[in-house]
């Protein structure tokens, strides 16, 4: 019987983390759609995920996520890379870093960390 090791930085391709990452940061999307809208739609998901997506792979970039495969890096790209695309969010939609904003990035820090992880974990289980 051999054991089953979850992790968050996979011996995967770098490519396919980025896929992970990115299908995370839309499954967060998608549930809050799901959740304030009832929908799911084209102009929601550029509205709420694009702005997230050039965020993270942003500091991705900076920190170079997908090629020191370190949690200290992913970190990084989160505690970054999040409140970027919370901030570019907001600017699109014409909106003060306040109030109604600042609860965003408080819901959008907490659970892109819990998507992330579980995608990346996810990966990590396949063969």
């Amino acid at each position: 019987m051999s054991a089953v090791r979850l992790t968050v930085i996979p011996n995967r391709p770098p490519g396919v983390l980025a896929l992970a990452d990115a299908a995370a940061l839309v499954l967060f999307s998608v549930v809050g759609l799901l959740s304030h809208d009832g929908a799911v739609s084209a102009s929601g998901l550029a509205r709420d995920a694009l702005p997230l997506l050039a965020g993270w792979f942003a500091a991705a970039l900076v920190f170079r996520t997908y090629r020191r495969r370190s949690v200290r890096a992913l970190l990084l790209t989160w505690i970054v890379g999040v409140p970027l695309g919370v901030a570019l969010r907001a600017v699109v939609l014409g909106r003060a870093l306040e109030g109604r904003e600042a609860a965003f990035l408080a819901v959008a820090l907490t659970f892109t960390l819990l998507f992330v992880v579980g995608l990346r974990a996810a990966v990590s289980l396949r063969a």
